[in-house]
């Protein structure tokens, strides 16, 4: 049973969106605007990818356990852990950086830290230099996720805005798969540069993001925040309208940007209490504390962090054998990613987490009885059948917690609270991530694959959670899931006033007609 949510008429700007049937790659502006947001917005998710699959892949190098004194158990949790640990330690500041210097800055300011970080990484003299770094490196990567995250969906065409925050989450696989393939080729190299290079490598999605920040807009509604309203129109009216100042369209998203902002901040309070000030906000913050646990604690940091020491249980033991694996977990979790960010956000958001979940649900449990027969008996069918379902678990985690995450998270959350709301949401995904790091090599050392069972449970917990609490947000505009819920609805009827006045004024329109500036 889904939670009540407030029941929206027709939407004016998803009519005209509908009635729009010229494909992005047929409209030049918009076409510009998609392939620069790749290198700027989409890269940094490959940042966290690299990590990622660097980190796993190292395991298996030579050099690296050797300058670490073969790290196992607690030690090698902390190694991996202390990323998320930086990252945590930014949550405080991200929304006063992202809120008052805008969504590029921050990108800029976030890449910037981890450009340093990565090289610090890669000349690490010491254990705690390592540790330290690393650290550095965290603090870095949740400036840019949020930021981005929040770029894509407030400068999307509403037609294609979910499908940009799909793909957001999608390009983790590319750092993955160019981290996984750089550590294959560094093995061959026989000093501590097996390491370091990968290390240093890790700077290079963060190096893009700050050359390509000076090709793309500002958010519009952040514009609108600080009474930019003239540019902002002029961002809509070049990207959203191809530069046709008489469309309806740019001036109707305009109008609800400007109602949905007057009402959220006339009645909005100021800081982090913001969450938790209406029923409806302590609402959203349940569900994105829950949905930050259940993407990063679904059993998905044990295959990407640790898949070396379950290689090895199951009969994998050459170094070369392990990394080959590596990269073709990684370019088969990109490839799947991919589909399914085209896919996925067609469908209800709800219903979607719940097929993930479940599907998760059956590949773990799958996959526990396939481990728990290889330990036991030794046979290599059963080694081979854990690598099946290890393969499997991609598609169905892409279906929601990485094609819809950040789509779900910048419509749940109002424009003045979407940062402080995606901060939250980060603060305990990464604490989750942190908490499995710590724990993932210790259960796996200690209790083998009895420990796949805490993971099973888990999944069950979810597809109840999700049934009864998350909220449907599937077919409105981002102005008007500012309004979700039922105790909401006297705002919406207002922000529904604002798009009317623009269609029944032809003077709104008229008097917005000047000519095309540069952005």
């Amino acid at each position: 049973m889904a939670p009540p949510v407030a029941l929206i008429e027709e939407s004016i700007i998803l009519n005209l969106v509908a009635q729009d049937h010229v494909k992005w790659w047929n409209k030049p502006n918009l076409r510009t605007l998609y392939l620069l947001l790749v290198p700027f917005c989409l890269f940094i998710e490959s940042t966290s990818g690299f990590d990622s699959s660097m980190m796993n892949g190292m395991q298996a190098l030579t050099y690296w356990k050797i300058f670490f004194d073969h790290p196992k158990g607690g030690q090698l949790g902390l190694l991996v852990a202390c990323y998320n640990l930086g990252a945590i330690t930014s949550i405080p500041f991200i929304s006063l950086v992202s809120d008052r210097f805008g969504r590029r800055k921050s990108i800029v300011f976030g890449s910037t830290i981890m450009c340093i970080g990565a090289i610090m990484q890669g000349l690490s003299r010491n254990l705690a230099m390592f540790v330290f770094s690393r650290i550095f490196l965290g603090h870095g990567i949740v400036y840019a996720i949020i930021a981005g995250a929040a770029l894509l969906g407030e400068l999307g065409h509403p037609k294609e805005r979910a499908f940009l925050g799909s793909l957001f989450n999608a390009f983790f696989g590319v750092g993955a798969v160019l981290g996984a393939g750089i550590v294959v080729q560094t093995r061959l190299i026989q000093s501590d540069w097996s390491w370091r290079l990968p290390s240093i490598l890790q700077a290079i999605p963060s190096l893009i993001q700050i050359v390509f920040s000076f090709t793309v807009p500002e958010s519009p509604r952040w514009l609108v925040s600080k009474d930019r309203h003239e540019e902002a129109l002029q961002i809509l009216i070049k990207y959203h309208a191809e530069g046709d100042a008489s469309a309806e369209l740019p001036h109707l998203e305009l109008a609800e940007i400007q109602a949905a902002l007057k009402i959220e901040n006339e009645s909005r309070a100021r800081g982090w209490g913001e969450l938790f000030q209406t029923k409806g906000m302590r609402h959203r913050s349940l569900v994105a504390a829950a949905l930050g646990l259940f993407v990063q604690f679904s059993g998905n940091n044990l295959i990407s962090q640790y898949f070396v020491p379950i290689a090895e249980k199951i009969g994998i033991t050459s170094s070369y054998e392990q990394v080959r694996y590596n990269v073709g977990k990684e370019s088969w979790g990109f490839l799947v990613s991919l589909i399914m960010a085209s896919v996925t956000p067609r469908f209800p958001r709800r219903k979607m987490f719940l097929l993930c979940a479940s599907c998760l649900l059956a590949v773990y449990t799958a996959w526990t009885i396939a481990q728990a027969r290889n330990r036991i008996t030794g046979s290599k069918e059963s080694g081979y059948a854990v690598l099946v379902f290890i393969f499997l678990y991609s598609p169905a985690y892409c279906i929601g917690y990485n094609a819809l995450t950040y789509v779900y998270m910048v419509e749940m959350f109002p424009y003045y609270v979407r940062t402080k709301g995606l901060s939250w949401f980060q603060l305990f995904g990464r604490t989750a991530v942190m908490f499995g790091s710590f724990v993932n090599p210790i259960g796996l050392e200690n209790i083998d694959w009895k420990y796949l069972l805490v993971y099973v449970v888990w999944l069950c917990f979810e597809i109840v959670f999700i049934y009864f609490f998350f909220p449907e947000t599937y077919g409105k505009t981002l102005e008007e899931l500012h309004f979700l819920f039922e105790s909401e609805k006297e705002e919406r009827d207002v922000l529904a006033a604002a798009a009317s006045k623009v269609i029944n004024d032809p003077s709104v329109i008229e008097l917005h007609e000047v000519p095309e500036k540069k952005v």
